[in-house]
């Protein structure tokens, strides 16, 4: 379940970066690069999980299976918090700075 939450958001990361490439005023390239990592990690483990369970790695509990789902949302969540921090940093519209010094 982690391994399909965080693939839909690198898909979908993928899919705005790709709409919005020529302007990349949103700075969702460290988005990309964050989902696609944390998909490739999920992915070896699912295989190492499935050399280690066999078959029944496919069939799990539904328990499981929520706590996935948990585990999933919460990296989303978590490379959302950081692609904010960089994307505050940064600022490439120069949006905090304006308003910073906005008397």
């Amino acid at each position: 379940m982690t391994l399909l939450v965080t693939v839909f958001a690198a898909v979908a990361a993928t899919a705005a970066w790709y709409k919005n490439y020529p302007r990349n005023d949103m700075l969702l390239g460290p988005l990309c690069f964050m989902y696609w990592g944390a998909s490739l990690m999920w992915l070896v483990d699912a295989i190492f999980e499935y050399m280690e369970l066999g078959a029944e790695y496919f069939t799990p509990a539904p328990a499981d299976m929520l706590g996935d789902l948990y585990l999933g949302l919460s990296v989303v969540a978590l490379g959302l918090v950081i692609w904010t921090v960089i994307l505050l940093v940064k600022d490439p519209k120069g949006v905090v700075k304006s308003t910073l010094l906005r008397k």
